[in-house]
This record gives C-alpha cells, sequence and structure tokens, in this order.
C-alpha cells in the first residue's frame, strides 16, 4: 500500500487529528490544486480540478492549530464522493 492509498485510508476513517496539510496532500493526489484567491482571503481556501469545474472544495484553514475540524472532512468526502473519485472497499473487492 502506497502513500496515497495510506493517507486516503486515513482520511476515510474520519480521524480527529487530519491536518490541513495533508489535506492539501490528499487534495493533490486528486489533481484539486489550491486557487490563489488574493490578499484580502484571509484563513479561507479554494480547491479546483479542472475535471470537475463545478465541485469546488472551500473551507477555512485551522488556526491556531493545524488539525481539520469534523465537518470539514466531511464535506470534502462527500464532493469528493461526487465527483466519484473515492472507490469504496467493497468496488475494489469486486476487482
Amino acid at each position: 500500500m502506497g502513500r496515497k492509498e495510506k493517507l486516503l485510508k486515513h482520511f476515510l476513517n474520519q480521524p480527529k487529528d487530519f491536518t490541513f496539510n495533508e489535506m492539501v496532500k490528499l487534495l493533490n493526489d486528486f489533481e484539486f490544486y489550491e486557487v490563489k484567491t488574493g490578499k484580502t482571503s484571509g484563513s479561507r481556501v479554494r480547491f479546483r480540478n479542472e475535471s470537475y469545474p463545478l465541485n469546488i472544495i472551500k473551507f477555512h484553514k485551522p488556526h491556531p492549530g493545524n488539525i481539520l475540524k469534523p465537518y470539514i472532512l466531511e464535506a470534502i468526502k462527500s464532493i469528493l464522493d461526487e465527483c466519484n473519485l473515492i472507490i469504496k472497499e467493497e468496488d475494489e473487492k469486486e476487482q
């Protein structure tokens, strides 16, 4: 199991300690890249994938720590599901 698979499995378990940096790596693995929004964006970040232009992932960077809130993980998981980017374990076993 490679780094991408381990990170995805960790994410799908909805951990309490998933960091912003881990999320950036995970989203980059799915070709979602941060959109630079300018100096006035504050802690808001947006990620886009050119293949899924309507599915923009938006959330606030955690602060003062680096741990993402559970509702953010759930929202991102929902968007990745909508894009059919997450292969369910049942589907993986059938292949």
